[in-house]
């Protein structure tokens, strides 16, 4: 293989990468409350500004284990294939203290971010474009 070809190929792996890494990491961030400051406890702002994608086969490969993105946010030091172990435990403390734990189907987290997409679309055009 060529410099040419090699240099291509690099190409395109980092196009289909940052696509993956995109939808890995923003599913669980873009349609949750990161929004102005709460006054919330640090453990309640991680609850509310990440959520989760149902554990499975496929998903757990997919996201690199990253679907557990609650535990990732709360033990960012503990390995991604550990963070399942530690789902229940958090299930368990926020059912304890009525705190919600957002847990969603992989293709309901991609629409989530299609939808915060449109509304963040909605903001700008009404700011910019909308012409009374």
């Amino acid at each position: 293989m060529g410099a040419w070809s090699s240099f291509k190929l690099y190409m395109l792996v980092r196009f289909l990468e940052s696509h993956w890494f995109t939808y890995v990491t923003q599913m669980s961030h873009i349609p949750m409350a990161v929004d102005n400051e709460q006054h919330r406890g640090w453990f309640q702002q991680q609850l509310a500004t990440s959520a989760n994608v149902e554990p499975g086969l496929f998903n757990d490969w997919f996201t690199g284990h990253l679907n557990f993105q609650i535990e990732h946010h709360l033990f960012p030091t503990m390995p991604r294939h550990n963070l399942h172990k530690a789902a229940p435990l958090v299930q368990s403390l926020c059912r304890r203290h009525n705190i919600e734990y957002v847990c969603n189907p992989l293709l309901t987290q991609f629409a989530n971010i299609l939808r915060q997409l449109e509304k963040s679309g909605d903001i700008y055009y009404n700011a910019y474009w909308q012409t009374d």
